[in-house]
């Protein structure tokens, strides 16, 4: 029963499918005709050798019509197509051999106009296998996917890299590329296959063109030519790839909004990129950098990149900044330009916040930093360059507040703000500089002893700076509030009255002797001295302490012979030699005058009891005029007349054999190679200095006290050990 039943079904479907394909023809007619059709199709779709003219042959389109309308009605032609598609991928290596020969071609040249051939012979061979537009869409969509599939499984890897060399010549000029390529491309699926590539090729150029015309450029904005350079080099590019189709220009511009923004957004991201890594130097070309600072403004409001720039900038600032060889006054200067550019930036001051914190830390480890930042308040800044700009009024030291929330111009704190940051800090350089330390009362004292200096050095003929000194007050009582800076008014009334006092003692007998005459209580702590003047000075002191006396009977001087300077002129048999010197130095030339030749013993307890370093320095003083010698066992002698001047020591900042020497030639030799990591540092960090630079920074070191000509030998020293090279009175390392 089964069988019978299975048999009548086959025998069923059987005659069901002979009678579609005979189409109810009498006998084996209709049969015949579908077999010679379904051959005809087949030879047509069957799939040549386009390099082979030998297989090119012409078919009767009619007749081919036709014969897929027939196969069509008989419900065949998915099987046809199937074949078709088959013998599509069997005959795919002849494809194959067209590509390695063209990429061996290009691998050979690098010539892109061969990878542009290669690209047009692909087409070739696509409209070559490609059926007739009447057999309908579908067929035509299955055919471009299956040779689509086909050819990107077949494309060797250096295909790519070839397509984005054809894609970047066909950009720069913009010339050189054509519509037929792209359509090429469309047509062989490459432009939606390697779109990533084709837009990695305008991201290069963007990036090249930024480098190009923006690095190292800070004076103008760049933005805005940059986006002109985009819409004439870049937009006309992408017109064929992304804006295909369009009627009129309101149509591409629709079309290129999505990825004309994408290539803006990139553009801003490289700028910023750029700026970011040139974010030190730009702060130190404030305020002629004015213009990169706009760009990276903006260019953060587009691209989130704060954090990159915080850490970049912390980063160069430990590297280049934050070190032993970088003067405390270079450091407090790039913090000032710092926060006038971030503020720039980003004016709520979530930046500057992140980014001064290690510089604000490491200056409060640093032992001069008040005495700088004073220093330069009052001009007493050698440097020239002060931190407070001369347009900024003079204002009180502001203080942080605490938020009100019911001010109608309050704003909330920024969204990447930290729990320590608040938006009320002080907005003025003066008040965050102080606001370092947590009182301003280190201020105020740093302040009074640099103003004792300052006064202490002013002689008869400079009495006019004191008026200078009480300008200076008057306007540091606006920072820090009038009853901070009442010592400082006594210690400038001392100098007035030390004036006149002074005026009194010489009208009832004249001196050569000028002291300043302060009041001990007022003025900082001077530091004490056991030096007893000898000879001439002595009596001097003596013979104008009785005029004091008789003057003020009820005060008594103290004398602190270790202050001030001396105007000596030597009188000797063969010159005469005119100096400003400490006391010290003119004590020991005193002792001379009792006889040439002293012992260094002899001339410590000579004039009381002086650490013999201290003594060392100032007999180096005379030995550098010429006035004395330095003789074996530490004997110093008087050169009545002059002799030869001796070449200088060799003074080698390494250890090296070298000829013996004199103990103050060895001590001075041995201050400087103590100084040597100092110059080292300042050398790395910043490049050529002048000498008249390496010697302001090396004031800060501790204990330095050479001259510049001491350190112009010590430096022509190190030059002919190979360390250092000087052109032009500029030194650098020798690397």
């Amino acid at each position: 029963m089964a069988t019978a039943a299975l048999r009548s079904q086959v025998a069923a479907k059987w005659q069901e499918g002979f009678n579609r394909l005979n189409r109810s023809e009498p006998g084996i007619t209709g049969l015949l005709s579908f077999s010679q059709a379904w051959n005809i199709a087949t030879e047509y779709l069957h799939p040549r050798d386009i390099s082979d003219s030998t297989t090119a042959k012409q078919h009767d389109l009619a007749a081919v019509k036709t014969a897929f309308d027939l196969i069509n009605r008989s419900r065949r032609l998915p099987v046809m197509l199937e074949t078709f598609l088959e013998n599509i991928c069997n005959q795919y290596h002849l494809i194959v051999k067209d590509i390695e020969l063209y990429l061996a071609e290009y691998e050979a040249s690098s010539d892109t106009m061969v990878v542009l051939r290669l690209v047009y012979r692909l087409v070739e061979w696509y409209r070559a296998w490609a059926p007739i537009e009447e057999l309908g869409p579908t067929i035509r969509a299955a055919y471009t996917l299956t040779f689509q599939t086909q050819l990107f499984s077949i494309l060797p890897p250096p295909f790519v890299s070839a397509f984005k060399a054809l894609c970047a010549s066909t950009l720069v000029p913009v010339a050189q590329s054509t519509p037929q390529m792209w359509e090429a491309f469309e047509v062989l699926g490459l432009t939606d296959r390697y779109e990533g590539i084709i837009a990695s090729v305008g991201y290069e150029r963007i990036e090249e063109y930024v480098r190009e015309t923006c690095a190292g450029k800070w004076e103008k904005p760049c933005l805005e030519s940059l986006r002109t350079w985009m819409s004439v080099q870049i937009v006309p590019w992408m017109l064929p790839m992304y804006a295909k189709g369009a009627v009129n220009t309101e149509d591409a511009r629709g079309m290129l909004q999505n990825v004309g923004s994408r290539f803006d957004f990139h553009m801003n991201k490289t700028l910023c990129d750029l700026r970011t890594s040139e974010i030190f130097d730009i702060i130190i070309d404030f305020p002629d950098s004015n213009g990169a600072l706009q760009d990276l403004k903006e260019c953060l409001q587009r691209v989130d990149q704060r954090a990159s720039l915080v850490q970049a900038l912390r980063k160069a600032n430990r590297k280049r900044l934050l070190h032993p060889g970088a003067d405390t006054r270079l450091i407090l200067s790039q913090y000032v330009a710092t926060i006038k550019c971030l503020r720039i930036v980003d004016p709520p001051g979530v930046l500057l916040f992140k980014v001064a914190d290690p510089i604000r830390r490491y200056l409060r480890e640093r032992p001069d930093t008040i005495r700088s930042i004073v220093a330069n308040l009052v001009g007493d800044d050698d440097s020239g360059d002060s931190l407070v700009d001369e347009n900024e009024p003079v204002q009180p030291l502001q203080q942080s507040e605490i938020e009100d929330y019911n001010d109608p111009h309050w704003d909330p704190e920024p969204i990447d703000a930290g729990p320590d940051f608040r938006t009320n800090k002080p907005s003025d350089v003066i008040s965050t500089l102080v606001s370092i330390y947590d009182s301003k009362d280190l201020f105020v004292k740093e302040l009074q002893v640099l103003l004792a200096q300052r006064l202490l050095a002013i002689t008869d003929d400079s009495f006019d700076k004191v008026e200078k000194e009480r300008r200076n007050i008057e306007i540091l009582k606006i920072r820090f509030g009038e009853a901070a800076l009442q010592v400082c008014e006594v210690m400038l009334k001392d100098m007035t009255d030390s004036k006149r006092i002074d005026g009194h003692v010489q009208s009832q007998k004249s001196s050569i002797m000028h002291p300043t005459i302060i009041s001990r209580h007022f003025w900082p702590s001077l530091e004490s001295s056991d030096i007893i003047m000898p000879g001439q000075f002595q009596a001097l002191q003596t013979e104008y302490a009785k005029g004091f006396s008789t003057f003020k009977p009820d005060k008594k001087l103290r004398w602190l012979p270790h202050l001030g300077t001396v105007h000596l002129e030597l009188q000797l048999e063969d010159r005469t030699v005119e100096a400003d010197v400490p006391p010290l130095e003119a004590a020991f030339i005193e002792l001379f005058s009792n006889k040439n030749t002293w012992t260094m013993d002899e001339l410590i307890q000579g004039v009381g009891a002086v650490d013999r370093t201290a003594a060392l320095k100032a007999l180096i003083t005379w030995i550098d005029l010429g006035v004395l010698k330095e003789d074996e066992g530490n004997t110093f002698r008087l050169l009545e007349v002059a002799e030869e001047v001796a070449p200088p020591p060799r003074i080698a900042p390494i250890v090296v054999d070298a000829p013996t020497v004199t103990a103050a030639q060895q001590q001075q030799a041995d201050q400087m190679r103590l100084y040597w990591k100092f110059i080292e540092g300042m050398l790395t960090n910043l490049g050529s200095l002048p000498l008249d630079r390496i010697q302001t920074m090396l004031r800060f070191a501790p204990g330095y006290d050479q001259t510049i000509d001491q350190l112009a030998g010590f430096m022509e020293a190190a030059r002919r050990e190979g360390l250092v090279i000087g052109r032009d009175g500029m030194w650098k390392l020798n690397k």
